[in-house]
C-alpha cells in the first residue's frame, strides 16, 4: 500500500533524477592508440591515434585521449588502411574470405576462379564474406582447368560471359584471362579480343595473367586498354616484359603511360623470379599494385600471407610507404567497389590493417626456389573491419 510519505519520497527522487545530466556516450567506439600511421592516400607517416565512431574514421591526430568504449594499443606497430588484394582465389572455398581477413585483407578480388558456368557459387561466397569482395569472371566458361581452359576457343563464349556479368552485376567487376601458352596455345590473342568484347558494354577492366605466353608481350599489350591489369608482371621468359638482354621493352613502359596497370601477383608456380624483379626495378619499373594469388592453402606455400608478399619489395629497396600504397590506395583505384577504401581519411569506412615490422634475417623464396635474405618482414598483427576488431 502506497503511503503519503512513500509517494512524496518517490516524487522527490524522480524530480532529482530529472535534474541530473544524462549518461554521456563515449566520443569514440574504438581508439587505436600510438601506432605508426601510414596512409599513402594523404601522405601521412607519423605516430598518431585513430578514433573510430559509427564504423567510420572519426579522427586521426596526436593524443585524442581515451574517451572510447575500447582502446587498442598499437605502440610499435604500423597502422595502415585495410589491405586490398586484387588477385586472389579466396572465394573458391567458403572459409577463404574469413581466413584472408585475419591477415589484414579487408577487400579482395577473386580473379577468375570461375567462368560463366560456375560463377554463381563464387558469387554466393562473396556475398556471404565478412569483408568487401568482388569477382572477375573468366572468359573461359569453365573457369580455370588444369589442362588449359582456352585450348578450345569455343570455351571463350562472349555471350555467356556477358550474361554472367549481368546476372551478378553487384559482384562481377571485370573479366580474367590466362595467357600462358599451356592454357591457350595459339588462341591467346583471339581469346583476349573476346574478353575485351565481353566487358565493353559494361565499361569494366580485363585482368590478363601473363607468363610464358604463346605470343610476345609486344602483341598482347596493344589489346589492353586504360584500367586493364597485367598480373604476374615479373614472370620470366619466354615473352616476358624484358628482352633477351634484360632491358624493358618500350611497349611495356608505353602501356603504363596510357593507363595499363602492372600487378605483382606472387603465386606459387612460374610467376616471378628474383632476377626479373631486380632487373626491372633497376630500370625503375616497380609494381603499381602488389597482390598474392592467394588461396586457402597459401599459408603452407611461399605466399604465406599478404604482408609476407609485400615484404619482398622492402628487400629490393621499395620504401615502406610505397609498399603499403601498392596494397591499399593503388589497389583501391583499380575497381569501383573499393572507391571509398584504401584510406584512413576522416569519414572513410574504418577498415584497418595493423602490422608489425620485424627486423632480423628472413628468407624469401621465388617461384623457382631462388632465395633472398631480407632484413625486414611485415607480419599481420590485428584487423579492424567496419570499426570492430576481428580475430
Amino acid at each position: 500500500m502506497t503511503t503519503r510519505r512513500t509517494f512524496l519520497n518517490t516524487a522527490m527522487g524522480l524530480a532529482l533524477a530529472a535534474r541530473l545530466p544524462a549518461a554521456r556516450a563515449a566520443a569514440y567506439d574504438l581508439i587505436i592508440r600510438g601506432g605508426r600511421v601510414i596512409d599513402p592516400s594523404v601522405g601521412l607517416d607519423a605516430v598518431r591515434d585513430v578514433g573510430i565512431a559509427g564504423g567510420r574514421i572519426a579522427a586521426v591526430a596526436v593524443d585524442i585521449g581515451d574517451d572510447a568504449d575500447e582502446v587498442l594499443d598499437a605502440s610499435g606497430r604500423i597502422v595502415a588502411p585495410g589491405l586490398i588484394d586484387i588477385h586472389t582465389h579466396a572465394a573458391r572455398d567458403a572459409e577463404g574470405p574469413a581466413l584472408a581477413l585475419r591477415d589484414g585483407v579487408t577487400g579482395f578480388v577473386d580473379a577468375g576462379s570461375a567462368g560463366a558456368d560456375n560463377i554463381d557459387a563464387i558469387a554466393e561466397v562473396i556475398r556471404a564474406a565478412p569483408q568487401t569482395g568482388c569477382a572477375l569472371v573468366h572468359i573461359a566458361r569453365t573457369g580455370v582447368v588444369s589442362d588449359g581452359e582456352l585450348n578450345d576457343l569455343d570455351a571463350a563464349n562472349v555471350a555467356l560471359a556477358q550474361g554472367a556479368i549481368a546476372r551478378h552485376r553487384d559482384i562481377v567487376a571485370g573479366v580474367k584471362i590466362r595467357l600462358s601458352a599451356e592454357v591457350t596455345g595459339p588462341n591467346d590473342l583471339e581469346a583476349l579480343r573476346r574478353a575485351q568484347e565481353a566487358v565493353r558494354p559494361f565499361g569494366l577492366p580485363v585482368m590478363a595473367h601473363v607468363g610464358q605466353n604463346y605470343s610476345p608481350m609486344r602483341a598482347i599489350l596493344p589489346l589492353l586498354k586504360r584500367g586493364d591489369i597485367v598480373t604476374h608482371m615479373y614472370a620470366p621468359p619466354p615473352h616476358a616484359i624484358l628482352d633477351e638482354d634484360g632491358q624493358l621493352f618500350p611497349e611495356v613502359a608505353a602501356a603504363r603511360r596510357r593507363g595499363v596497370i602492372f600487378d605483382f601477383g606472387n603465386g606459387r608456380f612460374g610467376h616471378f623470379t628474383w632476377e626479373m624483379i631486380e632487373r626491372s626495378v633497376e630500370q625503375g619499373f616497380w609494381p603499381d599494385t602488389i597482390s598474392t594469388d592467394w588461396n586457402i592453402m597459401s599459408s603452407t606455400s611461399g605466399v604465406v600471407d599478404f604482408p609476407n608478399c609485400m615484404s619482398r619489395f622492402l628487400l629490393v629497396g621499395m620504401p615502406l610507404a610505397d609498399v603499403i600504397a601498392c596494397a591499399t590506395t593503388n589497389a583501391a583505384r583499380c575497381f569501383g567497389i573499393f572507391e571509398d577504401r584504401g584510406t584512413l581519411n576522416v569519414g572513410a569506412p574504418a577498415d584497418i590493417a595493423i602490422m608489425e615490422l620485424r627486423e632480423g634475417e628472413f628468407e624469401f623464396v621465388d617461384n623457382y626456389e631462388g632465395t633472398r635474405i631480407g632484413r625486414e618482414r611485415l607480419f599481420p598483427s590485428a584487423t579492424v573491419l567496419g570499426g570492430r576488431v576481428v580475430g
